[in-house]
């Protein structure tokens, strides 16, 4: 954003207009104990050329995808973004867009939250979507919520392999809420001791947030579903290109991350929520939901048809506090879904599986490195054990210009020195070579340094 500085004679006008004399008079509700007495300590004034090139000196300071190889996913992805979404996102008409309160003000942007509806819900089979939440953590933690209301139980049930993230705002949801937490191995007999009939809902996440892909779900959501619980999947929207639906393994509500879906992977967003159910559900979901309608000359409209949200009509009945959503991300997903279509989506989902487990073979060649979990099926990505600790592993691959993975450490202890690895359809065999032949490199170095 450009700045533009004010010149003494403005500020003395702005002054006037609020009426006040100075600038110290708009602070007189703070209290005089707590103010700072003194200027900040701030450089001199610069000219706009030396400011750019600081800023520009700051900036190359972090590692990002356009300066280093990323091998780097556990819930952002570096999927490719065809340009034509930058392209329309950047129109004035949706980049500065405001809540479509007035349909009559908003049919453009009222119309691709349709859109956008319609396509999460053919990507996840399932009847009713909502027109995006913040992101997959708090999507997922609606979702809990609203399990508890639908089957008025108060216990939630979560699977050990349920991003670690994901869990903790889970948590922080359910705490404040006074309901039950239970965490459980990813197994049918831990989770059919974990349920009762206080189970409001069982969590999964397919593929999980190790990378694998659960061959038994379905048979999981039927004893779900044989105790009144109800089932919520955690899905990567990208795997749907393949994957079974939500749908079709019988899950009650399907939430995910949409950031793969032609979004830049940022330094911890922007992101975007999806969320979808089954129709009966439709009056307990969060947010809001666009419907098409006719005008009285017969014309197709859109308008939102529901808004249970707390700043609305239903405030301590809402079904969900969160105010907003994540418009503008949800316009890219619609352009990523439209530009590739369901044929390319399939061939994105393929390229990822045949690229992935290249890599895993070319990693685990390597002599000293294992797989650990060998024969599980896996999508884009896949856990290495490395002979000493990953994260200084990683460290010393940064250093070479490679973000070598995830350390697993910090939140599976049990797996040691366990690297989470990802491969998206965006890296060559060249890259991945490079990588294998890195890593190699390192650990043999790392390893006769440690004898």
């Amino acid at each position: 954003m450009s700045y533009i500085s004010n010149t003494d004679n403005e500020r003395k006008e702005m002054l006037a207009a609020i009426g006040v004399d100075r600038i110290e008079d708009l602070f007189a509700p703070v209290p005089e104990a707590v103010r700072l007495k003194r200027l900040l300590n701030l450089p001199g004034p610069s000219d706009e050329l030396a400011l750019l090139r600081h800023c520009e000196k700051m900036a190359a300071r972090n590692e990002d995808i356009s300066s280093s190889l990323s091998f780097l996913g556990a819930g952002i992805y570096d999927h490719f973004r065809p340009a034509i979404i930058e392209v329309l996102v950047e129109r004035g008409e949706f980049l500065t867009s405001y809540t479509p309160y007035q349909p009559e003000m908003s049919q453009g942007m009222l119309q691709v939250l349709y859109e956008y509806q319609t396509l999460i819900c053919a990507l996840t089979g399932m009847d009713i979507a909502n027109a995006s939440m913040y992101d997959g953590a708090t999507a997922l933690a609606e979702a809990a919520m609203m399990t508890t209301d639908i089957t008025n139980r108060d216990e939630v049930v979560v699977l050990s392999t349920v991003h670690p993230h994901y869990r903790q705002v889970l948590q922080t949801y359910l705490h404040w809420a006074q309901f039950v937490y239970k965490e459980v191995a990813p197994n049918l007999e831990a989770i059919s001791a974990a349920l009762s009939e206080r189970t409001a809902c069982v969590v999964l996440q397919q593929p999980d947030f190790l990378g694998y892909v659960a061959s038994d779900i379905a048979n999981t959501i039927e004893i779900v579903h044989a105790v009144g619980a109800l089932a919520v999947t955690i899905v990567d929207p990208i795997s749907l290109g393949i994957l079974c639906t939500p749908a079709d393994v019988g899950a009650d509500i399907a939430v995910g991350e949409g950031q793969g879906l032609g979004i830049s992977p940022g330094y911890g967003g922007p992101l975007l929520g999806f969320f979808a159910c089954r129709k009966e559900y439709t009056r307990y979901l969060p947010g809001r939901i666009v419907g098409a309608t006719t005008d009285q000359l017969g014309r197709r409209g859109y308008t939102m048809t529901l808004r249970t949200r707390e700043q609305d009509i239903r405030r301590e009945k809402a079904t969900s506090n969160i105010c907003t959503n994540q418009t503008l991300l949800a316009l890219a997903a619609t352009i990523y879904l439209c530009a590739l279509g369901k044929n390319g989506l399939r061939k994105v989902a393929e390229l990822v599986i045949r690229k992935a487990h290249y890599a895993r073979e070319a990693l685990c060649s390597i002599p000293d490195i294992t797989d650990p979990f060998p024969g599980r099926p896996f999508f884009k990505e896949f856990v290495i054990q490395l002979p000493i600790p990953a994260q200084d592993v990683c460290e010393k691959l940064l250093e070479k210009g490679i973000m070598g993975g995830l350390p697993l450490q910090p939140y599976y202890p049990e797996l040691g020195n366990a690297l989470l690895v990802c491969v998206t359809e965006t890296k060559t065999r060249e890259q991945i070579d490079r990588y294998a032949e890195t890593l190699q490199s390192v650990v043999t170095e790392m390893t006769a340094y440690a004898k």
